[in-house]
């Protein structure tokens, strides 16, 4: 894990404290792990598992997040991974956790995770329910406190856009378990992400939800980018 020497200016801090927002663990040495599913996959080489490079990071918004990271705290020496993996579910995170979270001891510890365990429910391919999902997140995220009592969570919340794929039958149950992803986040003490809300906020600006997800779940450029932005202010760093 890092060593100390915090990343976050005053006017950061200021913010954060104005918020009662957890303070950002992040210092010389940093790691940043993000987590999830296709969403955050968005197309990594996985061969090598390659941080700090745009291969191994993907075209989504992992990769926006790191570049300016990057960019804008190159005296820390920052490492970035990306560990996403399309299709992944929460049972599927739980598998592979030790590896590809434990071990690399992450400073700052992002996940966006939720939209696999409805929409393969709908598919006939798992029959989760919202309960399963909050209670086996919440598990990953206590187990994973226990093991690294320093790091900063990051829950991202689950969206989708009213388009392609997405149809009536997600819903109410996809508000549910995105209220399930609060919940959860709240109780870890996790910063939470609006994505949802900013996606919301665009589409009711006056631009059409398949702009921002052609198939109301996989993100278009201009939908990563705004997933940057919006992670970035939320995480403040």
């Amino acid at each position: 894990m890092a060593g100390s020497g915090a990343v976050l200016g005053m006017s950061a801090m200021a913010a954060a404290a104005e918020t009662d927002k957890p303070e950002v663990n992040l210092g010389s040495g940093g790691v940043v792990l993000f987590q999830g599913d296709s969403i955050t996959d968005a197309g990594r080489d996985k061969k090598g598992q390659r941080p700090n490079q745009a291969r191994g990071l993907g075209t989504g918004y992992p990769v926006h997040i790191a570049g300016g990271l990057l960019r804008d705290h190159s005296e820390l020496g920052l490492t970035v991974h990306n560990r996403g993996i399309s299709g992944n579910k929460v049972p599927d995170l739980v598998k592979r956790w030790q590896v590809d979270c434990l071990d690399l001891k992450p400073d700052v510890l992002s996940i966006l995770i939720g939209v696999n365990d409805i929409w393969h429910k709908l598919n006939g391919r798992y029959d989760g329910t919202p309960e399963v999902y909050r209670d086996g997140f919440a598990k990953l995220l206590e187990d994973t406190r226990a093991a690294l009592p320093e790091t900063t969570f990051v829950v991202c919340e689950p969206f989708v856009l009213r388009c392609g794929a997405v149809k009536d039958n997600w819903f109410p149950e996809f508000e549910t378990r995105r209220a399930f992803a609060e919940e959860v986040a709240k109780e870890a003490g996790a910063i939470w992400v609006p994505f949802q809300q900013k996606f919301d906020e665009a589409v009711a600006a006056g631009t059409e939800p398949a702009y921002w997800a052609g198939d109301g779940v996989h993100p278009s450029l201009a939908g990563h980018a705004l997933m940057a932005k919006t992670w970035r202010e939320a995480v403040g760093i």
